[in-house]
């Protein structure tokens, strides 16, 4: 029997605040974090009905304790939503929630769902990566991958000297450009319209709420990043400052056939165009992004110059760079990341494709004169993956470059 494949929409996302690894949520569990974000998404669309929901897909890269027992379906029990709607989890390590949205997105294209939530969760001061792992000694003893393939660090440090017009100093430039844009966004209440509030529990500090990002650094230099160690290798390139931390946080998003959402009267935020997943040398995963969007516009009859908006993960300055580099595109393009990106806002590895999304929405909201727009992210052990989304809110007014939110040129206190 011969299927038509329906559009699918990106109709909202929430975020908890990002804290730094053990020190926000340090006495919070990480499914409670996955909680507080889906009731919030059913709290600002009180017009669809829970029993309308077709799936939980929720991803956490380290699934033990709070982060384990099928995320998705326990999250959904925990969340009030009713016993009939399933639920899953996923780890394809930090593309974790990129993958969910896109695997509800294909069954609700294919007809099985109509609506879902997708996103997911990091708890790393709890879950290390790489806790209660077992890598298959063959990996490392038949030289199936470089040993430094298995530390993300090095992974940067490699792709440094693979591209070595990559310099520390652009990396710390771009490092400060991202403090600085989030500090704007925050400025400009474009951060908090996505947080959700989230209590938090210290036994020596009772109770309290989360309401904003614990990581971001206002008012970074290029001078102060400069003093910064190498943890990675003496004399590298890859400091804690032109690099995301560890963090701990959780995403959800909603996910719609397109006419499912006009029935229920949800707003379609974006359109989803077309997406890919690649895989490249492990040891060099940072320039995974590159092929998978190559492939997610091949797929989509585009070219990188119909994207007028680029959310592009910053799991290391130096991987941005090479992207940016690969597409020719400038370190300070406005289209790049205008609300700041993880090396200040963080990065709880599973969570991050969301959040990712939920900037993108923002930027097309801001700007329907971009009518495409792309979501990207390296991925550990040697892949990428990307996301082309359409703007549905799309008016031609002669394609202008969107501009960033005005920021403090020197990079001082915002």
């Amino acid at each position: 029997m011969a299927r038509e494949s329906r559009e699918v929409v990106f109709v909202d996302g929430v975020r908890t605040p990002f804290g730094k690894a053990g020190s926000l949520y340090a006495e919070t569990r990480a499914d409670d974090l996955v909680v507080n974000c889906i009731r919030e998404l059913m709290r600002r669309h009180p017009q669809l009905p829970a029993e309308r929901i077709d799936e939980v897909a929720i991803a956490a890269t380290t699934q033990i304790g709070d982060q384990g027992l099928t995320i998705g379906r326990t999250a959904a029990l925990l969340a009030g939503l009713p016993r009939s709607v399933p639920g899953y989890s996923i780890d394809r390590m930090c593309a974790g929630a990129m993958t969910a949205v896109t695997s509800v997105a294909s069954g609700i294209a294919f007809g099985a769902y109509d609506v879902a939530i997708a996103g997911g969760v990091e708890h790393m001061g709890r879950h290390p990566m790489g806790e209660a792992v077992d890598p298959n000694p063959r990996i490392v003893a038949e030289k199936l991958v470089d040993p430094s393939a298995l530390v993300m660090g090095s992974t940067a440090e490699n792709l440094h000297d693979r591209f070595p017009a990559i310099t520390r100093d652009r990396a710390d430039a771009f490092a400060v450009l991202s403090q600085q844009r989030v500090a704007a966004a925050y400025r400009h209440g474009v951060i908090q319209e996505s947080l959700v509030t989230v209590a938090t529990r210290s036994a020596e500090l009772g109770w309290g709420l989360a309401t904003a990002d614990e990581p971001p650094r206002p008012g970074t230099t290029k001078e102060a990043l400069a003093s910064l160690k190498t943890p990675f290798r003496p004399h590298g390139r890859v400091t804690p400052g032109n690099a995301a931390g560890l963090n701990d946080g959780a995403t959800a998003a909603l996910v719609a056939a397109e006419d499912t959402a006009a029935e229920l009267g949800l707003p379609a935020a974006m359109r989803l165009v077309s997406f890919a997943f690649a895989g490249v040398d492990p040891e060099v995963m940072g320039v995974g992004p590159i092929p998978a969007t190559e492939r997610a516009l091949r797929l989509a009859g585009l070219s990188v110059d119909d994207l007028g908006a680029f959310e592009i993960n910053e799991a290391f300055a130096v991987q941005v760079l090479a992207f940016l580099d690969h597409f020719g595109i400038d370190d300070s393009d406005g289209r790049v990341n205008p609300y700041g990106g993880a090396i200040a806002l963080g990065h709880p590895l599973a969570s991050s494709g969301v959040r990712l999304m939920i900037h993108l929405a923002r930027t097309f909201r801001e700007h329907p004169e971009v009518r495409y727009g792309l979501t990207t992210m390296c991925i550990g052990l040697g892949m990428g993956g990307s996301v082309i989304w359409e703007n549905p809110h799309h008016r031609d007014a002669g394609s202008p470059v969107p501009s960033a939110l005005p920021v403090q040129p020197k990079g001082g206190a915002q």
